[in-house]
């Protein structure tokens, strides 16, 4: 039954309830050398178990140092990919291969090689969330953490295109003055916050900042306190003297801003739909009955070609490299 199972790219293994999976999870990473890193956007239970939670560059700082035989990431799929590129003598694992990304997809490698072909003379930088068959046609991949620093360390009459996200390129741009060729793609989840719903949010809350991630549309951005990373939001939160915040990205971060800040209030940004949610569908899809199957079985893996690797991971390192000297 596993195999089957297991040929499907998931695992829906019926799970004995009876058990405490926090603990069976915890052993299994003993008896395996397994470690789990997690993405702030995964469910509170998986935060709670995972080694590491952070955000894509973390992630790769951790997946490229982990002296783990095996890798469980609780992301979604180019984040799993990455990890394997850094660490391509380690068994990675996803919990759920459909565990995808809007951002990566809209933005296919074959599509974005014909767009590169129409600019030959620019340098590429792509932001990480995107797919391995895309690094391989990136010179310096960056996060959302590192991006405006790679950019400005870069003479200011190099030419770039920038991918997969036209409102983080638009932000650097903003912020920079370049004038980067952006590719026409966004995230899902950051593209439908409604600046109508948060204002009238801020009416409400006077003095609540609006914390947004830069894959927000700009409208959302200009009326921010503050931009940032996943990770960049959580620490201007704790240190600000404020007491109750707007959080313009996936509300998964919430957890972890409660956890370092209980006595302060975390609302979601509305997003313009009927649900009061702003939740990753891909991200979502992991569970902890999922985790604990994928650490059980050892599956689904993520394999990639030792070609990919090579020529996915060159642009890594080098974003790695950069982001070591700027100290982050």
């Amino acid at each position: 039954m596993g195999e089957n199972l297991l040929s499907k790219g998931f695992l829906d293994v019926p799970i004995d309830y009876s058990l405490n999976l926090f603990s069976e999870i915890n052993k299994l990473k003993k008896e395996k050398n397994a470690i789990i890193l997690a993405h702030y956007y995964q469910d509170a239970d998986i935060q709670d178990i995972a080694d590491y939670i952070g955000d894509s560059l973390g992630l790769s700082q951790e997946a490229s140092k982990t002296n783990a035989d095996i890798i469980v990431f609780a992301g979604v799929h180019f984040m799993a990919e990455t990890a394997k590129i850094l660490s391509p003598g380690k068994k990675v694992l996803l919990p759920d291969l459909n565990a995808g990304c809007s951002l990566a997809d809209s933005c296919p490698a074959e599509k974005f090689a014909e767009f590169k072909k129409l600019h030959p003379d620019h340098l590429v930088i792509s932001y990480i969330n995107c797919t391995a068959d895309l690094k391989t046609l990136t010179d310096i991949v960056c996060t959302s953490t590192n991006a405006v620093q790679i950019v400005e360390s870069l003479p200011i009459d190099q030419k770039i295109i920038f991918a997969p996200d036209k409102n983080l390129g638009a932000y650097i741009n903003k912020l920079t003055g370049r004038n980067m060729v952006l590719w026409n793609g966004a995230c899902m989840v950051h593209e439908i916050f409604s600046l109508e719903k948060i204002l009238k949010l801020k009416n409400q809350h006077p003095g609540a900042l609006l914390l947004a991630h830069p894959e927000c549309e700009s409208n959302v951005l200009e009326i921010a306190d503050y931009i940032g990373s996943t990770t960049g939001i959580l620490r201007y939160a704790t240190k600000s003297d404020a007491k109750e915040f707007i959080v313009a990205t996936e509300a998964g971060i919430i957890h972890q801003m409660q956890k370092a800040n209980p006595n302060k209030s975390f609302i979601p940004a509305p997003p313009n739909n009927s649900c009061a949610c702003n939740d990753c569908p891909h991200m979502k899809l992991n569970t902890l009955e999922k985790l604990y199957n994928c650490l059980k079985f050892e599956a689904p893996e993520i394999v990639l070609s030792d070609e990919l690797i090579e020529n996915a991971k060159r642009p890594i390192l080098r974003m790695l490299e950069l982001s070591s000297q700027f100290g982050l």
